[in-house]
């Protein structure tokens, strides 16, 4: 009786090692990162998928913060926004339509980071808001024009709500709330910096 239990353990074992798929946790590549090693960064304002206009000043005022805190210069975003608008180009489209060679002469800078923006908003349903940011980033050698990293991350409102366990009357009430906090302040704002942090 034993030896058939230690036999059916054994199988089963097996089994659910054979399930599990080796390699299946992607790391990044940053050989390209770590050859050029930027030390400064020109930040371009984002191109926005949403249907919000505010939301690519929004993410470009935050997303700088990261990269400051983490060693590098980023360049001001007014000077370069201004130094845009004085050479005709004010939306998104135009500016990530630069070449990387302009870019470097202009600018100097060692890296460029495009910035594309999914989602930006509040979406509101009837017992339930969602505050949803997404956005993607490539970082672009200036100097090679060789992509060396990119990467994409969401943030949402609803990511540690437990209304769910609550009832009816309660998930209205709350939504209602929400979305007048939602409307009197500016959400978003803080689930882009959120989002920004995690790119």
């Amino acid at each position: 009786m034993k030896s058939l239990f230690a036999v059916s353990l054994l199988i089963i074992s097996l089994l659910l090692t054979g399930c599990a798929k080796p390699g299946q946790v992607q790391t990044k590549d940053y050989s390209a990162f770590k050859e050029s090693k930027p030390r400064s960064i020109l930040v371009l304002l984002p191109k926005n998928q949403s249907t919000d206009v505010d939301a690519g000043h929004s993410l470009l005022s935050v997303v700088t913060y990261p990269l400051a805190e983490g060693g590098y210069y980023v360049f001001p975003v007014a000077v370069v926004e201004e130094t845009f608008k004085q050479n005709g180009l004010s939306n998104a489209e135009d500016i990530n339509a630069v070449s990387t060679t302009r870019l470097h002469q202009i600018f100097g800078a060692d890296a460029v980071l495009y910035l594309n923006i999914e989602k930006y908003g509040t979406s509101y349903q009837v017992i339930n808001s969602d505050t949803r940011v997404s956005a993607s980033a490539r970082l672009v050698d200036l100097r090679s024009g060789k992509e060396l990293w990119t990467n994409s991350a969401t943030a949402s409102s609803d990511e540690n709500d437990n209304n769910y366990n609550n009832g009816l009357l309660t998930m209205v009430v709350s939504a209602a709330i929400e979305q007048i906090e939602n409307t009197v302040g500016n959400k978003s704002h803080e689930i882009a910096g959120i989002t920004s942090a995690r790119l």
